[in-house]
């Protein structure tokens, strides 16, 4: 089988609450830029081949999408770039998307938004989505404050029927526990991938134990965030890779999915080619002693 015929369904599919995805999905953030993304500089990119990969990756299958109205870049906008490409929206396409930060007209990040400025900031992305709710939206966490008052904000506008369902970004156990005291939490977004927070190896087995889907960002481009993915793969990923046929990146990606069936995969490209093996990576099945290895690379361990 090709990499052209392997679709998101290759990855299995997890519920959030009733909504079911498949778990390779597709974060926006890169979709809006040429280069590293969240600059007030960055490069436009070309809204046609823009436009192309979103309808491509729904195409394949994809019907998670992630994304945000602080993803974008001089005369392009993660959301309009979605609404355009994918309105009237599939009726298994789930939109998730994220408020809390915030950025100006000219690129500049602003104060994280307080609970009373949260409502604006998810009516952005309703006009921009052109949606009358929201899917699912992820609250957005900088620091290790009481997340409470912001959170009780979202959980009334769900129950306003604004917002399907909940979730929360870049958090650690405790605001976890904080959110599931006022509302049901269906995700948790944080940094994660192989060598990336192996702190939160026990924080993603809990989320599965509690039926919380576990969503990687940064799986591939690691501590290079926002810029992308650069350097060298290790010894031990591109092994691997070269047993499966596969690339590094992709290798990446499934191990991420192995961590557990809660596990989804959120990798970003505004590259068509990116995207199919992106998707492809769903497909790709390690062996215990591949996965031991990638576990000891993850953790910093070395091999006795």
């Amino acid at each position: 089988m090709t990499l052209q015929m392997i679709t998101a369904a290759a990855s299995g599919t997890w519920k959030l609450d009733d909504l079911e995805v498949n778990r390779i999905g597709f974060g926006a953030m890169r979709l809006t830029q040429d280069g590293a993304a969240l600059r007030a500089d960055a490069v436009p990119s070309d809204r046609g081949r823009a436009i192309s990969v979103l309808r491509r990756a729904v195409e394949l299958g994809v019907n998670h999408i992630d994304t945000a109205a602080f993803y974008f870049s001089p005369l392009r906008s993660a959301n309009e770039l979605i609404n355009q490409a994918l309105a009237p929206y599939p009726d298994d396409l789930v939109i998730t998307t994220k408020v809390g930060p915030g950025r100006g007209p000219s690129g500049e990040w602003l104060p994280h938004a307080t609970p009373e400025q949260l409502r604006g900031q998810v009516e952005e992305n309703l006009r921009q989505l052109g949606r009358d709710h929201l899917d699912v939206v992820n609250l957005r966490v900088l620091g290790t404050d009481s997340i409470a008052e912001r959170f009780g904000a979202l959980a009334q506008l769900r129950e306003a029927g604004l917002i399907r369902h909940l979730g929360i970004s870049n958090v650690t156990p405790e605001h976890l526990a904080e959110a599931q005291a006022i509302a049901p939490v269906v995700c948790v977004q944080n940094q994660y991938g192989i060598g990336v927070r192996p702190e939160y190896d026990e924080f993603l087995r809990a989320c599965g134990e509690q039926g919380v889907a576990f969503v990687p960002f940064y799986a591939i481009a690691g501590t290079g965030r926002e810029a992308g993915a650069g350097g060298t793969a290790s010894d031990e990923v591109l092994a691997v890779a070269r047993a499966h046929g596969a690339s590094a990146v992709q290798v990446r990606l499934a191990w991420t999915l192995h961590r557990g069936p809660h596990v989804l995969a959120i990798p970003g490209t505004g590259n068509p080619d990116h995207l199919v093996a992106n998707v492809a990576a769903g497909a790709l099945r390690l062996s215990e002693d591949e996965l031991a290895v990638l576990d000891h690379l993850h953790r910093g361990e070395a091999r006795a």
